[in-house]
C-alpha cells in the first residue's frame, strides 16, 4: 500500500535513551510529528548500590554497594516508558487511535539484559533480585574491561578474521567482554541465564511475544559478521565454561532492519492504549534510526547523535579497515551498503559532570538570576573568549574512549590549570575536547578511504550553538542540524511505518518522512587556523596517553579495582562486595 493512499495513517517510534524514553507519533504520508511523551525512569542509573525498592535487602540487612565503573538499570523502567509515554504522546497528538498501524522502538547499545526462558529478568526473579548481575547492564557499563582485554589479546595472537572489521578491538560496553564478567564473577546467574539479550530485543520481545535479534545490535556489539559468530574453540580459550555461550545464551533468528518482528500483543495493547495486532519492528540502535531520519542514508554522510555520549554512523559503498571504530556491517543501517560506526563514549554526560561537580555555587545562583540554566550561563560566559584564552587542553575521557583507541581505562584530563582559571574556562576546554575527539575520528575515516562528505548532527546537544560552531570550526566541515528534536523516536517511526507495509524500505521511507535540516553552521576560517594549532596539542596528548607511552591511567584504575575488590557473588549471602549498614 502507497503512503497516499492511507493518509491518516499514523505510526509510534520509542526512543529509549540513558535516563528516559521519549516516544513520538508520526503521520506516515510525510512525517510529521503530532504528538510526544516523555518518562524518566525512575531509578535512572544504578552505579552506587542496588535500589532497595527493587532490591530489598541482603539476609544480613545490608545494602550492597557496587564497585567501580558499574552502571546498571531497571528493566521494569523500560516497561513503565511504554506505559506512561506512549499514552503521553497519543494524547498529546489527539489521534484516532484506530489510525495507528504500526510501533518501532531503538534503544542505546550495548545494553544488556539476562532473562529466563519467557523473557523475564534474572532480577525479577525472587532469589536474584539483590544480585547485581541479575541486572541490565547499562552501555556505560564499564566493569569488564579486563575480560574485553583478555579477548583483544586472544584474538590478535590467534589472528582472528573478526577483528578488523572493529577496528582491531573488541569493547568491554560490548556482549560477549559482559558475558563473559557474568559468567566469572556470577556463575549461578550465568547457569539460570537462558538468554542474554540486547535490550533493544528485549523491549520487542515484551511488545510482541517473540524474540528476534536485531541485525545492528548482532553485527556492531555481538561480532557477527559473515553469517557467524567466533569460534567455540575461541571461547573455550578465553574460558572453558564460555565456549557455548553463542549457541547457549546469544545465538537467535537475526530480523532484518525494518521488517515487523510481529504484532503488538494484548497485553502490551493495554500498556500502550494502542491496537492490539499493529505491526511491531525489529529492534534497533538510537544512533542508527537517526540517519533515516535525518535523510543521511547515502555514503559519505556523517551523522553524529549528540546526547550523553556521541555515536558516530556512515554509510560507505566499500569495504574498509578503520582502526579504532565501533564496527563496521553489511546493511547495518541501511541494506546495500556497509553501515560505519564511531563513538565517543563521554559528552554530554562530561558537561553534566562538571556543572554538578565542579562549579560553585555562586554560579549557579547568578544564571538562576539571569534566568538561564547552568548550562546556558556558561555557554555564555566561554563565547565571550577568543579561542585558546583560556589556556587550556582537556581529554575527553572521562568515561574512557571508545573511537579511536578502545579503552575504557583511560580518564579525563584537564592540562593547563592555574589559580586563575575559571569554570567557564574549563567548560569551554571540555566542549573543545570532545570536538576534538570528534576530528579525531573523522581523520580516521579519512585516512581509511572513506570519506566524510557531510556533517549532521542529531541529539539535544545541537541546542547549544556554541559547541556546533566548535564543532564546525575543528573538523572543517559544513555542519547541520537535524530538525526534528526526536531524531531517534522519528527514526524509529519511519521503520515503524515500513515494517506495517506503507513503504517498501527504509530509503523510500527516509525520503518520505524524514527531517528537514535545522540550523546550518559554516566553519570560520580564521577559527578553523586557531583550532588546528590547538588540534595538535590534543593529539600530543592523545598520543601520549592513549597509545602507551605513559599508562599512568592504566595504572590508577588498577589500583582503583583492587582497593575497590571485584564483584564476585554466587548468591546475595556471600557477595564479596563492599556491604554498609543502612
Amino acid at each position: 500500500m502507497d503512503a497516499v493512499d492511507a493518509p491518516d495513517a499514523f505510526v509510534i517510534g520509542v526512543d529509549y535513551g540513558t535516563l528516559s524514553g521519549r516516544a513520538v507519533v508520526v503521520r506516515v504520508r510525510d512525517g510529521k510529528e503530532l504528538g510526544s511523551g516523555v518518562y524518566d525512569y525512575p531509578h535512572a542509573v544504578v552505579t552506587d548500590a542496588l535500589p532497595e525498592d527493587v532490591a530489598g535487602r541482603g539476609a544480613d540487612g545490608k545494602i550492597l554497594r557496587l564497585p567501580g565503573e558499574w552502571a546498571l538499570q531497571v528493566p521494569n523502567d523500560y516497561r513503565d516508558v511504554l506505559r506512561n509515554a506512549v499514552p503521553a504522546a497519543v494524547a498529546d497528538a489527539g489521534i484516532d487511535l484506530a489510525a495507528v498501524v504500526g510501533i518501532a522502538t531503538d534503544f542505546t547499545a550495548c545494553t544488556m539484559v539476562p532473562v529466563a526462558a519467557d523473557g523475564t529478568p534474572l532480577n525479577e526473579l525472587d532469589r536474584f533480585r539483590n544480585r547485581p548481575h541479575a541486572y541490565v547492564k547499562l552501555w556505560r557499563h564499564h566493569a569488564a574491561q579486563p575480560q574485553a582485554d583478555r579477548i583483544n589479546k586472544l584474538a590478535a595472537e590467534r589472528g582472528e578474521e573478526w577483528l578488523p572489521r572493529y577496528g582491531g578491538l573488541i569493547s568491554s560496553e560490548w556482549e560477549f567482554a559482559k558475558g563473559l564478567q557474568l559468567l566469572e564473577e556470577d556463575p549461578e546467574a550465568y547457569a539460570e541465564m537462558d538468554h542474554w539479550v540486547e535490550a533493544a530485543d528485549w523491549i520487542v520481545w515484551q511488545l510482541c511475544g517473540l524474540y528476534v535479534r536485531n541485525a545492528c545490535t548482532a553485527g556492531y556489539k555481538g561480532i557477527y559478521q559473515d553469517g557467524s559468530y567466533p569460534s567455540e574453540d575461541f571461547l573455550a580459550e578465553l574460558n572453558p565454561d564460555f565456549k557455548d555461550f553463542v549457541s547457549s545464551k546469544l545465538d537467535h533468528t537475526i530480523g532484518r532492519l525494518g521488517d515487523a518482528a510481529g504484532t503488538l500483543t494484548a497485553e502490551a495493547a493495554a500498556w500502550t492504549g494502542l491496537p492490539e495486532g499493529i505491526a511491531v519492528a525489529v529492534g534497533n540502535v538510537d544512533a542508527h534510526v537517526t540517519a533515516p531520519a535525518a535523510k543521511a542514508v547515502d555514503p559519505g554522510q556523517l551523522v553524529a547523535i549528540m546526547g550523553t555520549s556521541t555515536c558516530h554512523v556512515m554509510n560507505g559503498t566499500e569495504l574498509r579497515e578503520v582502526p579504532g571504530m565501533c564496527g563496521v556491517v553489511d546493511g547495518g543501517i541501511v541494506d546495500g551498503l556497509w553501515g560505519y560506526e564511531a563513538g565517543q563514549s563521554g559528552v554530554g554526560d562530561i558537561f553534566g559532570w562538571f556543572t554538578k561537580y565542579g562549579v560553585p555555587p555562586e554560579y549557579h545562583q547568578a544564571a538562576e538570576e539571569a534566568g538561564l540554566g547552568i548550562h546556558e550561563y556558561l555557554t555564555e560566559l566561554a563565547s565571550r573568549q577568543v579561542i585558546g584564552e583560556h589556556g587550556l587542553m582537556a581529554l575527553d575521557w572521562h568515561s574512557g574512549n571508545r573511537s579511536v583507541l578502545v579503552d575504557h581505562e583511560l580518564s579525563g584530563i584537564v592540562v593547563g590549570q592555574t589559580l586563575a582559571t575559571r569554570p567557564e574556562d574549563t567548560y569551554r576546554a571540555l566542549l573543545e575536547a570532545t570536538a576534538f575527539g570528534t576530528r579525531t575520528i573523522v581523520d580516521a575515516f579519512r585516512d581509511a578511504g572513506v570519506p566524510v562528505k557531510e556533517f549532521i548532527v542529531a541529539g539535544g546537544l545541537l541546542k547549544n550553538p556554541l559547541l556546533m560552531q566548535i564543532y564546525a570550526d575543528v573538523t572543517g566541515l559544513q555542519l547541520s542540524t537535524i530538525g526534528s528534536a526526536q531524531g531517534p523516536a522519528l527514526g524509529s517511526a519511519i521503520h515503524a511505518a515500513v515494517a506495517a507495509g506503507r513503504y517498501a524500505d527504509i530509503r523510500e521511507a527516509a525520503a518520505a518522512m524524514g527531517s528537514e535540516p535545522g540550523e546550518v553552521y559554516t566553519p570560520i576560517p580564521a577559527n578553523v587556523a586557531a583550532y588546528e594549532e590547538l588540534f595538535r596539542e590534543y593529539k600530543t596528548l592523545h598520543d601520549y596517553f592513549g597509545r602507551g607511552a605513559n599508562d599512568v591511567m592504566h595504572r590508577l584504575k588498577a589500583i582503583q579495582r583492587r582497593a575497590a575488590g571485584p564483584l564476585l557473588a554466587s548468591d546475595a549471602a556471600s557477595v564479596s562486595a563492599v556491604e554498609v549498614s543502612a
